[in-house]
């Protein structure tokens, strides 16, 4: 047995040295490779998802699980939860067709490049028969995934596992509810913060100084993570040694990157705390998309957008933005950074207003997957659903159906997780209240325990928990939606003082 662990093991570094040659590639793609690139890129992706799609179904692989499924009562448990997920990784893999699996990756490395084009030129027409792949390829996905489910159902499932079309309906149904008529109340008040003084020109290079006095004080290690420009921020990363967190500049909206810092800092904080047990081990990064998720938002709104950070953080900016900043008061800074108004933008999007923006995007997955809806009829309905659910008119395609990156990449089932993720980190808050004072923590500048007491409850079991698991251990029950729009009706009515 021991024998077979060490093999076992050994296969385990090499799957991780092909996401680590790939994870890195991916960076490099959207951070400094230059345009005349992208076809050698994807010629390397393909060889590299085709070795390790062998590594992960290949002989090797086979006779190793089938050697420690039977014995997993006798394993350690990070071995034993290793087991368990390449187990049901493999099943699902084997079904799908390794040719299919490799064409799928060239296909969406070469549509990101397309789409970032398409974005910058608001051309969807050159994007759309890229798309029509991807989605072609998610349509028959579900077959190989979990035939037994309903498509998109099998497709979620990838992201957060047990999240259904039926649970999303009546969570989306309760946001809804709550959240409408607040918004609209807000929207009839006429109580808007004079933010003009922010669309200032703020020099990109000072940003930049801005996002580093961000970084430190989020307690992100430079030595282990870095910090690089995209079109569409993300955080990526193989190892809690080696976290790659992005962002992207607006001249003349110094807020957009400050949050965007704040909100990926967050996601490069779970990685850079799982426990050094789970380096190189497929379980060592977060337990969900949702959980994920849960961790930028956290930061992103409860923690960023709060007084005490907002006054944290001031003093900086009026160092590095004097003129800038001479008509702007912490207070205005506050009522700015959580202003409350339907936008065109899911990543600009506001606290209150945020979820509405994944509702779009998930009725057009369900009609994308579900046959109802085609791709060459997507920037119709969605412009259509945003008249609808944000009552804003899209004005192009750049500012609407081409805004994200994640149908290029082939993540489909993923953005419900988004507005899940808001949920769960509005719970985790609350729980986390009970045992430090946050506003006070935050204040002192020192934000420590908070990643501490983070760390404990989250971080450092990377995928050794379940998403339900966690939420139930780090709040004490299970998962429970009223928290967040509780939270979000108590903070949004005081700041209007509805």
């Amino acid at each position: 047995m021991e024998e077979t662990i060490k093999s076992f093991k050994a296969l385990l570094a090499k799957m991780h040295a092909y996401q680590h040659a790939m994870g890195a590639l991916h960076y490099d793609a959207e951070t400094v490779m230059p345009k005349k690139g992208a076809a050698d890129f994807a010629q390397s992706m393909g060889v590299l998802s085709e070795e390790s799609y062998k590594l992960s179904t290949g002989s090797e692989m086979r006779e190793l699980l089938a050697k420690l499924a039977p014995e997993k009562d006798a394993l350690d448990e990070i071995t034993r939860r290793e087991v368990e997920e390449l187990g049901e990784q493999l099943e699902k893999l084997e079904r799908i067709p390794m040719e299919e699996y490799v064409r799928y990756s060239m296909d969406t490395s070469a549509a990101m490049q397309v789409w970032k084009a398409a974005k910058n030129s608001n051309d969807f027409a050159s994007f759309a028969p890229h798309l029509e792949k991807l989605v072609a390829f998610n349509r028959k996905l579900p077959g190989y995934l979990n035939p037994d489910l309903p498509k998109y159902d099998a497709l979620l499932n990838e992201y957060e596992k047990g999240l259904t079309m039926e649970m999303l309906n009546g969570y989306f149904a309760g946001v809804r509810a709550a959240l409408v008529p607040l918004i609209r109340e807000i929207s009839e008040c006429g109580a808007q913060p004079d933010a003009s003084a922010l669309r200032a020109s703020f020099p990109i290079p000072r940003q930049r100084l801005l996002s580093d006095r961000l970084v430190s004080i989020l307690t992100i290690d430079r030595e282990r993570c870095a910090l690089g420009e995209v079109e569409h921020p993300f955080t990526g990363g193989v190892s809690k040694n080696d976290v790659r967190l992005t962002t992207h500049y607006h001249e003349c909206d110094v807020l957009s990157s400050f949050f965007s810092v704040v909100h990926e800092g967050g996601h490069a904080l779970y990685e850079l705390n799982t426990a050094d047990e789970l380096v190189g081990s497929p379980l060592g990064t977060g337990a969900s998309m949702g959980i994920h998720e849960s961790q930028s938002r956290l930061f992103e709104n409860m923690i960023g957008r709060s007084r005490e950070f907002i006054r944290l953080v001031y003093p900086a900016m009026a160092e590095l933005f004097p003129e800038q900043m001479k008509r702007v008061s912490p207070e205005l800074l506050y009522r700015a950074a959580n202003r409350a108004e339907p936008s065109l933008i899911r990543t600009e999007a506001d606290e209150l207003t945020y979820s509405l923006h994944i509702m779009v995007r998930y009725e057009l997955e369900k009609q994308l997957i579900g046959g109802a809806l085609e791709v060459s009829d997507l920037p119709e309905a969605w412009n259509a659903l945003y008249k609808e659910y944000l009552g804003v008119d899209v004005p192009d395609d750049m500012h609407g159906v081409l805004q994200d990156s994640h149908w290029s990449g082939g993540a489909f089932g993923y953005f419900p997780s988004y507005s899940i993720g808001s949920a769960y980190a509005a719970q985790i808050y609350d729980a986390m209240s009970r045992f430090i004072d946050i506003p006070a923590t935050v204040s002192s500048g020192d934000l420590s325990p908070i990643v501490a007491w983070l760390t404990e409850r989250i971080y450092r079991f990377g995928m050794l928990k379940k998403p339900n698991e966690l939420i139930l251990s780090a709040c004490g029950k299970p998962f429970d939606s009223g928290y967040y729009t509780r939270y979000l009706t108590q903070k949004y009515r005081a700041l209007y003082n509805l």
